[in-house]
């Protein structure tokens, strides 16, 4: 459990870091949209770095429990996004919730789907 959580902190570390990257960085040179969708890229390639050198030494076993892994993951992150939005941003819920609405250019909603997959990924990368 606490290499799980140590996952979850070094995964929303690095998220939010990246996400400082893109809006001090990126979106000044590229504009907004293009900053967005090459992030949600960006992202995603940095959690499955992370995962890759941290998911084995949690000692899951099986297809399953590397799936039931990525969906806690996922929920974490989405979860520490609303409460940063909500806590830190205070942002309203109305502004929140098109964070998770590709119809409005936003792609969390496919980092988080990719993110739920990656330490399935992991175990297929890894199996014997």
């Amino acid at each position: 459990m606490l290499r799980i959580a140590a996952l979850c902190v070094i995964l929303a570390c690095a998220e939010t870091l990246h996400g400082i990257a893109r809006i001090k960085l990126l979106i000044p040179r590229i504009g907004k949209e293009r900053a967005v969708k090459l992030s949600a890229v960006t992202g995603t390639l940095l959690a499955l770095l992370i995962c890759l050198a941290l998911v084995p030494g949690i000692g899951l076993r099986s297809p399953a429990a590397h799936l039931a892994l990525g969906l806690f993951l996922a929920a974490f992150m989405a979860s520490f996004d609303i409460a940063i939005g909500r806590w830190l941003m205070r942002k309203s819920w109305a502004k929140i919730w098109p964070d998770f609405d590709p119809r409005t250019g936003n792609y969390l909603v496919f980092g988080l789907l990719g993110l739920s997959l990656i330490p399935l990924g992991v175990w297929f990368l890894r199996a014997p």
